[in-house]
């Protein structure tokens, strides 16, 4: 029978050299794939509209975190440098079973609106620039 997982300890990596390395305090993630659009492909001989799946779109993907910005090793410097550079970054979401989301993207950052009594949070967007790679876990 399967268990439910908690999202605790769900991290969003970034490749740094040869290795991954966790962005701290991320405080959510969006949803992960994407839906196909419609192509219509209705004849006229047709009595029902007909589609087949096209290309998927899943928008960007905008992951929250609490605001740091403390230090070169920061989340909101690493970001917001990763921006400045323009470049892909390839990155990855891990699970708490070791199921982990690759992709490669284009980050822009923005601090979040404020009100009072809130934490300070900023919004990470990811505009994908490859497909998802699933990485099943291993293990039993």
């Amino acid at each position: 029978m399967a268990q439910g997982l908690l999202t605790k300890d769900t991290e969003l990596q970034y490749k740094k050299g040869s290795a991954f390395e966790r962005i701290d305090y991320l405080m959510s993630v969006p949803e992960l794939g994407g839906d196909p659009e419609q192509v219509e492909v209705t004849t006229l001989q047709d009595s029902v509209r007909k589609y087949i799946p096209g290309i998927k779109d899943p928008g960007d993907l905008e992951f929250q975190f609490l605001y740091d910005n403390e230090g070169a090793t920061s989340n909101f410097r690493i970001l917001r440098g990763m921006q400045e550079d323009g470049k892909p970054v390839d990155f990855k979401v891990v699970f708490p079973d070791g199921t982990e989301w690759g992709f490669t993207a284009l980050v822009n950052v923005k601090i979040d609106s404020g009100e009072v009594n809130a934490a300070l949070t900023f919004t990470a967007s990811m505009m994908l620039q490859s497909e998802f790679e699933v990485t099943n876990p291993t293990g039993p």
